[in-house]
């Protein structure tokens, strides 16, 4: 494969994983507006809204380390390790 194509490749995925968090954090402002809207109507002077936006948050974080702290790095270099050790367990 030649270096080309191999950057090409490498963009896509990077740009696919940037586009799958904009997709998450988009589904998390309107879940989460919308559970607050509800929350408003139905029980105002009781605010549980901010558990599930909590909990969901967490998630959203790590989502996001994963894709923009390097974690497509850390990814492509586990890949390559197993890579060697499959090639020395089978002699190649």
């Amino acid at each position: 494969m030649t270096d080309d194509v191999e950057l090409r490749r490498l963009a896509i995925r990077r740009a696919d994983m940037k586009l799958a968090f904009r997709s998450h954090l988009l589904a998390y402002v309107v879940v989460n507006a919308g559970l607050f809207a509800i929350n408003l109507l139905t029980a105002p002077g009781h605010w549980w809204f901010y558990w599930p936006m909590l909990g969901w948050g967490i998630g959203l974080a790590a989502h996001a380390a994963s894709v923009y702290l390097n974690g497509e790095g850390m990814r492509d270099r586990l890949i390559e390790e197993e890579l060697e050790k499959l090639k020395k367990t089978r002699g190649l």
